[in-house]
This record gives structure tokens, sequence and C-alpha cells, in this order.
């Protein structure tokens, strides 16, 4: 990307933070949408991608029933950024409200240990509305890790807005982060992670609707490493306002094996559990990339 797209790129992203903010709830809700229905008429890479990938999760869909899933699919994900826009001025009692989780006492009697908790999540419907809820509702700030994105003025924003609504925001490259992060658990704190995609090209292998995917072994490593209580989370969208979530069951440490052993079977547990909500909400998993090892491989051939 040249200095002048870098330049165009940043300041739509600016204008969508200075003006959907602004918008009366429904007026955003219709923009998102006929934003994303003309992205998906358009038919580009990432909406087949999106195709692609919603073919493995619903193997048995046929061509019509795949496009109107990906239909839905890019409305969700145009309803996350409609949201994400308008999350800093939302009223912070609403996340109460809005956003439910299904046993939601496994992550608070996980909090009140004081082992410090790592929350493992897809990308699933709105996952900086599940934090606005962990920091609003729950009362329990936390750290997480964000991808450089390009230009480094859109980063910016990502991380200015992030920490806006109460996150401590770590760069995903230069390394020092683990380190942080096992800081912040050891002092009972809370982690939250995107874990359903590996960005280090150093991810654990796991089955992953019968094939083959790689995904982060961060949130297993950093159990182990300290303790922490692993927890898987998933999100759905209900209509809007609503959204739905559930805290899995602890992925626990196992008792034998290799340190190596143990992270792929802990990841490949986050992964199941992954794979039980996007199953149920294939509409709402905003995965317009490659996944599985097989297209990876595909695109370097």
């Amino acid at each position: 990307m040249g200095a002048a797209q870098d330049k165009l790129v940043d300041g739509l992203y600016g204008l969508g933070w200075a003006g959907v903010k602004k918008l009366p709830e429904p007026a955003a809700v219709a923009l998102g949408r006929r934003i994303a229905d003309f992205a998906w008429k358009r038919r580009g890479k990432s909406v087949l991608r999106l195709e692609s990938n919603l073919a493995r999760v619903v193997p048995d869909a046929g061509p019509e029933q795949l496009r109107e899933l990906s239909q839905a699919g890019m409305r969700s994900y145009m309803r996350y950024w409609m949201e994400s826009f308008r999350l800093p001025t939302m009223d912070p009692k609403r996340f109460g409200t809005d956003v439910e989780f299904q046993d939601e006492h496994l992550l608070r009697e996980a909090l009140d240990s004081g082992r410090g908790v790592v929350v493992a999540l897809p990308h699933l419907a709105n996952w900086d509305l599940a934090g606005a809820w962990a920091i609003g509702h729950m009362g329990a700030p936390f750290t997480t890790v964000a991808e450089r994105l390009k230009p480094e003025t859109l980063y910016d924003r990502f991380v200015a807005y992030r920490e806006s609504l109460g996150m401590e925001v770590l760069p995903h490259s230069g390394g020092a982060a683990f380190g942080t992060l096992a800081r912040r658990l050891r002092s009972g704190g809370l982690v939250c992670l995107v874990a359903d995609r590996d960005l280090s090209a150093s991810g654990v292998e796991v089955d992953f609707f019968g094939s083959t995917a790689r995904m982060p072994a961060g949130p297993a490593l950093l159990a182990q490493q300290t303790g922490a209580v692993l927890l898987p989370a998933t999100l759905h969208y209900g209509y809007t306002p609503k959204m739905y979530g559930r805290i899995h069951p602890e992925v626990e440490v196992p008792k034998a094996g290799t340190r190596a052993e143990k992270t792929t079977a802990m990841t490949q547990a986050v992964a199941d559990a992954f794979a039980w909500g996007i199953a149920r909400h294939p509409e709402d998993w905003h995965m317009l990339q490659r996944l599985w090892l097989d297209d990876l491989e595909e695109r370097t051939q």
C-alpha cells in the first residue's frame, strides 16, 4: 500500500468513526446493511473467501444457501463495524441489557479465584462489544493484543478506540506482548484474545470442521505458564441491538504429556468450543481470510 493509499484508507476510517457515531441507531443499522449488500453483490475476493469458508462450516449447503449465508455474513460483518464506530458513545448501562452471556458465572468465579483468566474468542459477532460488556457490566478491565495494521495511523486509531473503552492494547508484533500478558495474569488480571486465526505461522495445528487449520498457541501457553484459567467464549447476534454469548467450561492443563502435547490438546479443545459456536451461527463468523492449511498452501503454489 503506497503512502497516498494509506492516507486515503485512514481518512475513510476516520470519517466512519466521526460520522457513524453521530447517526441515530436505526440509520446506522440501515447504512450498514446497504454497504454490506453493495459489497456482497460485487462478489469480490473477500466475499468469495467468506463463502468458501462457510462451505466448510456448512458442508451440505448448496450454492443458493451459501450465497444467502454469505450475504447474511456480510450484513453481520458490517453490523460489527457500525456498532464499533458507535461504541465509545454508548451508555455503559446498555452493556448489561444489550449483551447476555450464558454461564457468565464461570467467568465471575474464575475472576474471583485470583488465578488470572484468559478468555479466547473467535471472530464471531462483535468481540469489541463483548470486551465493553466485560468492563462495563462485569467490572473487569482487561489486556488484549491487536494486529498491526497498515497504515500505522489506522493502527493507532484502533488502539485509541479500544483504549477509550478501557482496554489495555498491546501490539501483536515485537515479541514483548507474551511477557506483559503473563505478568497481568500472575497479578490476577483478565486477558482476552481473539484466537481462531494464527498470525505468527508458529501456531498449533488443529482439526477444525474436518480439515487442518492453525490456531495461536498463546492462550494455552499462558494458562500453562501462569496457572490462569483458560475459558473459551463464543458470540452471536440477535435482533438489533441484542448480542448473546456463551462462556464455555475451563480448558484445563492435561496432567500428562510434554509441553507441546499439552499445548496441542488445549488448543484443540479451544477450537472445538469455537466450532460449536460457529456451527450454530455461521453467518456471524467474520472470517474473510484464508484459514485452513490447504487454502494457505494453494495460495503459495
